[in-house]
């Protein structure tokens, strides 16, 4: 998620909506092609732009120390109803900068955030997102492709040019996932993940 009101509109109308469907895909259907790469818990993860819940929850669950970041205040409202007393710990802010947010994480976590920063925002982000990370720690970003809706903003950003984007900040590429068809069922959408690693 990003600052801009109109993705952050969209995302606060819809919050009850969203909750519903992004709780209706499990964690690992959404990222069991990384599960593989995440360290031993207890570790500290950062979810950044995390929506509603749902993954922080998971991880938390799994024995990880998770910090949620999460710019619209519906979407944590519903977050927090949906997943009470699980450990995480939630906060507003927003890339490209998440003011106040203080690493080191051994797990940065974007899922479906990266596609709403702008070409210029997106250098700007990758370098605070490294400096978060622990030496070794990685950074996992999902990405949808396929044409953006006209009514948020939104780009179709491949993972080569987030990979080199890591590069250039010290992360290197561990594994680049294509999962193919939409989960939830839209046929222009598909997903692409990429994992990289500082150090």
């Amino acid at each position: 998620m990003e600052r801009s009101t109109g993705v952050q509109g969209y995302y606060a109308e819809s919050a009850e909506r969203l909750g519903r469907v992004y709780e209706s895909v499990s964690f690992e259907d959404v990222h069991g092609a990384l599960l593989d790469l995440l360290p031993e818990a207890p570790a500290r993860v950062l979810d950044v732009g995390a929506g509603t819940g749902r993954d922080a929850a998971a991880l938390a669950g799994r024995g990880y120390a998770v910090d949620a970041v999460e710019p619209v205040a519906e979407l944590r409202r519903v977050a927090e109803r949906l997943h009470p007393d699980d450990g995480v710990t939630w906060r507003a802010g927003a890339l490209p900068e998440i003011p106040g947010v203080r690493g080191p994480y051994d797990v940065v976590l974007l899922s479906a955030v990266w596609m709403h920063l702008d070409p210029e925002e997106r250098p700007v982000a990758m370098r605070r997102l490294a400096g978060l990370l622990a030496p070794g720690g990685l950074l996992l970003i999902t990405l949808r492709r396929g044409e953006p809706p006209v009514d948020r903003r939104m780009f179709d950003v491949p993972p080569e040019e987030v990979a080199e984007q890591g590069a250039q900040t010290g992360l290197r590429l561990l594994r680049t996932v294509t999962e193919g068809a939409d989960r939830l069922g839209r046929e222009t959408v598909r997903w692409q993940a990429v994992a990289l690693q500082l150090g």
